[in-house]
C-alpha cells in the first residue's frame, strides 16, 4: 500500500509537470517619454537636463545614450522677480562622450540667475513640437545642520587603514525638515549616498550622531559584499555636502532610490517613483540649500 502510494504521488508529479507550458511574454514598446533632470543651489546657477526615456529592455549603448539628449527646447526659470532662459551647452569627457544640458548664458548678466535660500523657482520647458511641462521646487532656509565630523578605526577589522566616518547633526524643533547628502572622497566629484534622502519623524529637535558611509558613482557596479564597502581609508581627503530640501526633492529621491535598490529583487513591492514635473514627464527640479564640511584622515 505504501508504495502504492508513492507510485500514485509521482503519477501526479508527473502530470503536472508534463502539462507546464511555455509562457512567452510579449511587453508592447512603449513611447518615450520626457525626462528632466533639473537642479538649483544656493549660491550656483541652475543646471537642466533634457532627455528621452529608453525602452526598458533594450540593451543601452553610449551612441543611444547620447542620441537620447533633447535639444533646441526653450527652458525658462522665474524666482518671481527674474525670468532668464536657458542656454544650451555641451561638455565632452575623456572617453568621448558628450553630455548636453541647459544653464545661464555666462556671457549676458541679464540672464544669470543665482539661487537664494528661502525663495521658490519655476521651471517652464517648451520642446520644438510645442509641448510644455512645468515644475516648482523651493530652496529652503538652512535649518538642519552639520555641526562637525570626525574618524574612527574601523571596529573589529584586521585591516588598520579602514576607517568609518561621523557626523554631529542638529535638527530644529519642528516636524517637516529634509535633508540629502553627498560626499566628495580625495576631489573626486560629489556622489550621493545609497540612501541619501531623510526626513526628521525620528529625529525632530535632537542632535544626533550618523555614521556616513563612503558614497561611489552609481553608474558603477556596486558589490555590497565587497570587503572594503562603505569605508573610508587612512589619508583620504573628504567632503561632506549636507543639503536642507524640500518634501518634493525628498519623496522624489525617496522613491527613486527605494526603486532603484529594488531592482532584480522578486520579492520587492513595485513603487512609483515621484516626481514633480507635469505633463506627465519624468523626473523632479530639485532645490538644495548646502553646507560643506571637511576633513582630512591622517596616513
Amino acid at each position: 500500500m505504501k508504495r502504492f502510494g508513492q507510485l500514485y504521488y509521482l503519477f501526479i508529479l508527473i502530470t503536472f509537470v508534463s502539462c507546464e507550458r511555455t509562457i512567452d511574454l510579449k511587453v508592447n514598446d512603449q513611447p518615450s517619454k520626457l525626462v528632466v533632470d533639473a537642479r538649483i543651489e544656493d549660491n550656483g546657477t541652475p543646471l537642466v537636463v533634457l532627455s528621452n526615456s529608453l525602452n526598458y529592455f533594450n540593451t543601452i549603448s553610449p551612441e543611444e545614450l547620447q542620441a537620447s539628449f533633447v535639444h533646441n527646447a526653450n527652458v525658462t526659470i522665474t524666482d518671481g522677480s527674474k525670468t532668464v532662459t536657458l542656454k544650451e551647452v555641451n561638455y565632452t569627457d575623456s572617453s568621448g562622450y558628450t553630455f548636453y544640458y541647459y544653464t545661464v548664458d555666462v556671457t549676458n548678466p541679464a540672464q544669470v540667475l543665482i539661487g537664494r535660500l528661502s525663495t521658490t523657482y519655476n521651471l517652464n520647458i517648451v520642446l520644438a513640437d510645442s509641448s510644455v511641462y512645468t515644475a516648482t521646487t523651493t530652496i529652503p532656509p538652512m535649518r538642519k545642520t552639520c555641526d562637525s565630523l570626525w574618524w574612527k578605526k574601523a571596529p573589529d577589522n584586521p585591516d588598520t587603514t579602514r576607517c568609518v566616518l561621523y557626523g554631529l547633526f542638529t535638527d530644529p524643533p519642528g516636524f517637516g525638515d529634509y535633508v540629502r547628502y553627498f560626499v566628495s572622497t580625495n576631489n573626486q566629484p560629489f556622489y550621493p549616498g545609497y540612501t541619501s534622502a531623510f526626513d526628521d519623524q525620528i529625529t525632530d529637535g535632537t542632535t544626533y550622531t550618523f555614521q556616513i558611509p563612503k558614497s561611489y558613482s552609481r553608474s558603477d557596479s556596486i558589490k555590497f559584499n565587497d570587503e572594503d564597502f562603505g569605508f573610508f581609508h587612512r589619508g583620504d581627503s573628504i567632503v561632506f555636502k549636507f543639503c536642507d530640501i524640500d518634501k518634493a526633492t525628498y519623496d522624489f529621491w525617496r522613491t527613486w532610490e527605494y526603486a532603484y535598490q529594488s531592482t532584480g529583487n522578486p520579492f520587492s513591492s513595485p513603487i512609483k517613483v515621484i516626481g514633480n514635473i507635469s505633463g506627465g514627464a519624468l523626473g523632479a527640479f530639485c532645490g538644495y540649500a548646502t553646507q560643506y564640511q571637511s576633513i582630512i584622515i591622517p596616513k
